[in-house]
């Protein structure tokens, strides 16, 4: 099984049949929403809304811990994650489509670990992203003829507010190329329970100082509808173009990693 995380409007891709929507209990809480059990092509995906459906959870009330565990409790192997993300290198455009392969993580006081009680486990995280899952994403792109950037360090911020000028330049002199709010603990708890993940992110708008416009929700609400097509034939082409046997480091990320 495939999972993906976006917005409620993600999963109506075509060729996609939903099945069932699917509540899942898990020891750490209740995830954002029902997931959606679909399937194309004989491969069964898994949708969840990160923010509830409607959207009305904040970046920083997420329960990640929850949304990972519930995928896993599904039988998810893969996980693909869409953001939407101002972009901070002056080159990434609003609307432009980014393959994130590292991340900076600035977030505080999210629960970001399975492994918090007796247990101790430090899982590699130096590639935060399946560079297996990244090349199926990257091989779809090329295969639908849509541009994408394949190389941008993600950097989370805790929100809810957006940055400062201040904030936005100093996440430039530390290698960010664009920031958003909920890539993390994701990657890092899907590494914990040995799930490949992959990011995705949207750029809806420029962030704060690199443009002289004020920024809005409504930007970033109208450059996700704009760019919605290009990700759901993204994600169609993604699905048939994984290969089915995991042949990454992600499926052993716990040898050794346990104290």
């Amino acid at each position: 099984m495939i999972g993906v995380i976006g917005g409620s409007g993600v999963y109506e891709i075509d060729g996609v049949v939903i099945k069932e929507n699917k509540r899942i209990s898990t020891p750490f809480g209740a995830p954002s929403d029902s997931y959606r059990i679909g399937e194309i092509s004989g491969i069964e995906v898994a949708f969840l809304p990160r923010h509830g459906s409607p959207h009305h959870i904040a970046p920083h009330k997420i329960n990640y811990r929850a949304n990972i565990r519930g995928f896993k409790e599904l039988g998810a192997e893969r996980i693909i994650s869409v953001n939407a993300v101002g972009g901070i290198n002056p080159k990434l455009k609003p609307g432009s489509i980014v393959i994130l392969n590292q991340i900076i993580d600035m977030t505080e006081g999210r629960a970001s670990t399975f492994y918090d009680e007796e247990e101790i486990v430090h899982v590699d995280f130096t590639e935060p992203y399946c560079p297996e899952l990244r090349a199926a994403i990257l091989t779809a792109g090329k295969n639908a003829g849509i541009a994408l950037k394949e190389d941008a360090a993600y950097i989370c911020v805790n929100g809810p507010r957006l940055e400062t000028a201040a904030e936005i330049r100093a996440f430039s002199l530390l290698g960010a190329d664009v920031v958003g709010m909920t890539g993390m603990p994701e990657a890092s708890l899907a590494r914990e329970l040995a799930i490949c993940f992959s990011g995705i992110g949207v750029v809806t708008n420029y962030a704060a100082g690199i443009s002289s416009n004020r920024l809005t929700t409504t930007e970033v609400v109208k450059t996700m509808a704009e760019s919605a097509e290009a990700v759901k034939t993204l994600l169609e082409r993604t699905f048939v173009s994984i290969p089915h046997a995991r042949n990454c480091m992600c499926k052993d990320a716990l040898a050794n990693a346990k104290m």
